[in-house]
């Protein structure tokens, strides 16, 4: 029988080749790169295949790692577990997607290879991040994930845009970077060893008994901050708003692949963050926060790619959110959810009818009527409690489940209210019950399937603490505060004092402002060099203007 060892060493077959794609590249970067664009495809399949092969071990063996190729238990392994085959399927699945919308996309584009071999770099080193098994490996793919993501972003040299935003992304990571290596060298000082499967026993083993973890505190800190940051949270997410002059397939692979690295670095990490009691606090908090600003703003932006880029840091910001609140399997089952919705909808983003198909519920007239929007409250909450109270949910145990539950029975209502007060037909009040039912089934149900997956790599839930639980009442109140405007918001269209908000949010508030003027300020020189460049084609093109006007005269 083959060992674990070599089993394990299967899925590292895609990554290794899509890096032959990226080198290949370097020999075709120009036009039409034909070898380039079969391997990128051939890696796709393989990198599907690999996948599957994956789960099929990982269901017979729970889990499998490789030897480890390093120093002192610091170096290069990898993972095998229910976690790292759900991410690595999701990647594949979605880089098929992405590299072959890019065969037709940039066709005929002069760097065509280029954009293709950096692309399969990126692809191989999002792959290595999730299939990490040691601290070493987990360190190198994700500074590499930034390093690969920041060629796709200024791919378009000529655009002062997506130059800025690529350098704000690149001091953020830089920052994130420095927090990761901290952790982990906290992590191996007090472990003695790279190996995760080594340090997350020994933590469970330690929280069991009682014992102190010396240090982990800083750690899971550390760790926050790091996802943070790579996930575009508040106050830092200007940059993805930024980064919409990149080719469309570079923002389906960054909205629908690489935020999710933050994420999955807590879910990852998810023993170190239950022995922690500030850590969960921070991501509530600011994911919280995060959530409830972008979805707000979201709103109100008219742009397509703008209102996709608030929407994906609101997502993250509520994937932190639930992770913070210990139920992991509901924010690994947001984080693929919301993976595959954002790569249609950016591929798809050019398509106008597409996007109408894909509202359910027809718009209408509103009528303002307080009973039915206190009734299209109560059944949204009437049906919660049901579905809650049919999956035998614990109120005391699974607290954190009913905080999540609690917030898409706010979208509900909002989907029951804006069906009953309106002057639509039976019809409309039946596709909203009917829509509302698969909402609240799929969450429960799903979320029960992924528990079930996840159960080996994650903790149990427990009851959260008074802080967490004061901190999570505070953000159910704010969520619906925002959702009880929202269903009045016929009545407030027409109020000067709200078309005002309207627009401060549109321009979200101005938040990125501050931001945008110390990365220019770090950049002056630069920058100024580059007007001056500009300046003088302009006087040189002003002076040929003058010569060719003579020449006519001379002519004529």
């Amino acid at each position: 029988m083959m060992n674990h060892n070599l089993l394990a060493t299967i899925a590292l077959l895609s990554p290794i080749v899509f890096s032959v794609t990226a080198l290949i590249a370097r020999f075709q970067p120009g036009i039409r790169p034909l070898l380039v664009k079969r391997m990128a495809i051939y890696s796709s399949l393989i990198s599907i295949t690999a996948a599957a092969i994956s789960g099929f071990f990982v269901m017979e063996h729970s889990l499998l790692e490789t030897s480890l190729l390093g120093f002192y238990q610091v170096g290069f392994s990898i993972r095998l577990d229910a976690l790292s085959v759900i991410m690595f399927g999701m990647i594949a699945l979605l880089s098929f997607i992405v590299v072959r919308f890019s065969q037709n996309y940039l066709d005929g584009d002069k760097r065509q290879g280029v954009f293709i071999g950096n692309l399969a770099a990126t692809i191989a080193s999002v792959q290595l991040l999730v299939l990490s098994g040691n601290l070493g490996l987990l360190f190198i793919s994700w500074v590499l994930t930034s390093m690969s993501l920041h060629k796709l972003l200024v791919f378009y040299h000529d655009r002062p845009g997506a130059i800025v935003a690529a350098r704000k992304k690149f001091i953020l990571a830089r920052i994130g970077d420095v927090s990761l290596f901290a952790a982990f060298v906290l992590l191996y000082n007090q472990f003695g060893t790279g190996n995760l499967e080594l340090i997350f026993k020994t933590i469970k083993s330690s929280l069991a008994i009682g014992l102190p973890i010396n240090g982990i505190e800083i750690v899971a800190v550390l760790l926050a901050t790091a996802a943070m940051l790579k996930s575009a949270q508040f106050p830092t997410h200007g940059w993805i708003l930024e980064v919409m002059e990149t080719p469309t397939p570079v923002s389906a692979l960054l909205h629908a692949g690489l935020l999710n690295a933050g994420p999955f670095l807590i879910i990852r990490m998810a023993g170190i963050m239950e022995a922690s009691h500030i850590a969960p606090i921070m991501l509530i908090a600011v994911g919280g926060f995060t959530a409830l600003f972008a979805s707000v703003v979201f709103l109100s932006q008219t742009s397509v790619k703008t209102a996709l880029a608030y929407s994906s840091i609101a997502h993250m910001g509520f994937s932190l959110l639930v992770s913070g609140l210990g139920v992991y399997s509901a924010a690994m089952l947001h984080l693929v959810a919301h993976s595959f919705y954002k790569a249609h909808s950016f591929l798809s983003s050019g398509s106008v009818i597409e996007i109408v198909r894909a509202s359910k519920v027809n718009s209408s007239t509103r009528i303002g009527s307080p009973f039915r929007i206190a009734l299209g409250i109560m059944m949204a909450l009437g049906l919660y409690i049901t579905f809650a109270l049919a999956w035998g949910i614990d109120p005391d145990k699974e607290l954190s489940l009913l905080a999540i539950g609690a917030v898409i029975t706010m979208g509900l209502s909002r989907l029951f209210t804006s069906a009953l007060d309106s002057n639509g037909s039976v019809l409309l009040m039946v596709r909203s019950v009917l829509m509302a039912v698969l909402v609240i089934t799929a969450f429960f149900s799903l979320e029960s399937g992924m528990h079930f997956l996840l159960s080996s790599q994650v903790p149990e839930l427990v009851r959260p603490n008074y802080t967490e639980i004061i901190v999570m009442s505070v953000l159910l109140v704010a969520f619906a505060s925002v959702v009880f405007i929202q269903i009045i918001a016929p009545k407030l269209a027409d109020s000067p004092f709200y078309r005002s908000i309207a627009i401060h949010l549109r321009n979200g508030l101005y938040v990125n402002t501050v931001f945008d003027r110390t990365v220019r300020a770090l950049y002056s020189h630069e920058t100024e060099s580059k007007a001056i460049v500009i300046e003088s084609a302009d006087k040189l093109k002003k002076q040929d203007w003058v010569e060719v006007k003579k020449l006519d005269k001379q002519l004529a």
